[in-house]
């Protein structure tokens, strides 16, 4: 894509590939914002000259929360990140807060970082079987099972680091279908016989063409160009939190707002706001 924000290019680590289109390279995971894993941040320029190539929100997607809302937020995530994690019961206590009110919806795609690196190591070497159980739940219980999974799977088990190098057994996944109620004879035949792995692989594909680079990376589609509050907030929340600007910024034409990494609730509220 054209006008690229830096980030996109230059922070350790680029495009994940699933495809034949797309290039396999070195995967790096987005690591929640704190002021030790930042530059500092004087002053803030909003880059809004990205041109973002986001597959659009449709009934396919797996929606929590009004599927009409007037902030879809689309996120990219690997259940087996500990930083999706993180941001994973933040995006809880978002629709918790914002969800009934209808302006405000979750939208859930996968991005497992489980490509070889040019060493051939693999980063979350079960995130993408974990990706397929999610569809697999998805398969046999819609939504409903989809969303009750992923939170046994985001709460219950362990994100990839050195206490468990691995993460998830991945014999625990057909329990946690189990816990949610589902039968777990079609949701082993599901995952064993790779039936998702192609909707697991268009998700991948979709967001590499976005611009995803790595987890967890949220866009903020908009119904209409966001608003000077919103211009103004992103510029102060830049500052306050120390945030890159090529780690929060604005597409184009103004309906898109891009998020990478694990950000603090009261930063993601406070855009809320601002859109609102």
């Amino acid at each position: 894509m054209e006008n690229k924000p830096s980030a996109f290019l230059t922070l350790p680590g680029a495009i994940i590939i699933a495809g034949a289109i797309i290039a396999i390279a070195i995967i790096w995971v987005k690591k929640p914002v704190t002021t030790n894993n930042v530059a500092a941040v004087s002053n803030a320029t909003i880059n809004t000259s990205a041109n973002i190539d986001l597959v659009p929100v449709t009934n396919a997607d797996h929606i929590l929360g009004n599927p009409d809302a007037s902030i879809k937020i689309v996120e990219y995530s690997d259940p087996s990140c500990p930083y999706c994690k993180v941001f994973n019961a933040t995006m809880v206590e978002i629709i918790d807060q914002y969800g009934p009110g209808g302006k405000v919806a979750w939208i859930y795609r996968s991005f497992p970082l489980d490509t070889p690196d040019e060493n051939g190591n693999i980063l979350h070497p079960n995130a993408n079987r974990e990706s397929q159980a999610l569809e697999c739940a998805a398969l046999l219980g819609g939504n409903d099972k989809f969303w009750a999974y992923e939170k046994n799977l985001y709460e219950t088990t362990p994100g990839v680091s050195s206490q468990s190098p691995k993460g998830l057994d991945p014999k625990n996944l057909s329990v946690l279908a189990k816990n949610i109620g589902l039968e777990t004879t079609s949701f082993n035949n599901c995952l064993d016989n790779g039936q998702m792995s192609k909707v697991v692989s268009d998700q991948v594909q979709s967001g590499a063409k976005a611009g995803v680079t790595g987890t967890p990376t949220s866009f903020f589609v908009l119904n209409q160009s966001i608003n000077p509050n919103t211009i103004n907030y992103i510029e102060r929340a830049l500052v306050q939190y120390r945030v890159p600007s090529d780690l929060l910024f604005v597409s184009a034409d103004k309906k898109i707002i891009v998020m990478s990494g694990a950000m603090p609730k009261a930063l993601v509220s406070g855009l809320i706001d601002s859109l609102i």
